[in-house]
């Protein structure tokens, strides 16, 4: 049987009311996102930025910027959620953004910006309380989302998305 290039890591599992070694976990995995994905692409020449991860899927120029679009939204309704009572979101169409003109520039500003985001989101995902991350947002498409579910969501999406990346890597050999 062969493996489903769309989810080399699995699908996401929902996780709710985490404990705090999980939220520990789970902080440490997106605090080292940046360093993961800039492996990932280290010295991949333009063409492999420009190769999808798999037929019919984005291009590791696409995915370093979809990582870069996404954790700014996640960054904003944590930050929505901790200051507002169960406020509801704006979610965004990721394969449009995919296709806009800024989707097709170099990635190297996307790499800074996720760096530079993780600088800021990490430590104040590690200054939450208990009970604030029961506090929630609504998302108009998947309902209401506490922080403890978007936070395992997020570790999950940042090493989805560099999988891609490495199982590319893997699979035409770029060393």
């Amino acid at each position: 049987m062969e493996a489903d290039l769309r989810f080399p890591i699995g699908k996401f599992q929902r996780a709710d009311n985490l404990t705090n070694e999980q939220r520990r976990e789970f902080i440490d995995t997106i605090a080292a996102t940046p360093e993961r994905l800039n492996a990932a692409v280290a010295d991949l020449k333009p063409a492999q930025i420009d190769t999808p991860y798999r037929p019919g899927g984005w291009t590791v120029r696409q995915l370093a910027h979809h990582i870069a679009d996404s954790h700014m939204n996640a960054y904003v309704r944590f930050k929505l959620a901790l200051t507002e009572n169960e406020p509801t979101i704006k979610p965004y169409d990721e394969k449009q953004w995919a296709e806009l003109a800024d989707s097709k520039a170099p990635i190297e500003p996307s790499l800074a910006l996720v760096e530079n985001l993780h600088a800021r989101w990490v430590p104040l995902l590690r200054s939450l309380t208990p009970a604030d991350w029961g506090k929630k947002f609504r998302h108009p498409e998947r309902g209401t989302m506490s922080l403890d579910e978007t936070l395992a969501l997020y570790a999950w999406h940042g090493r989805h998305h560099v999988a891609h990346i490495t199982s590319l890597r893997e699979r035409e050999n770029w060393k």
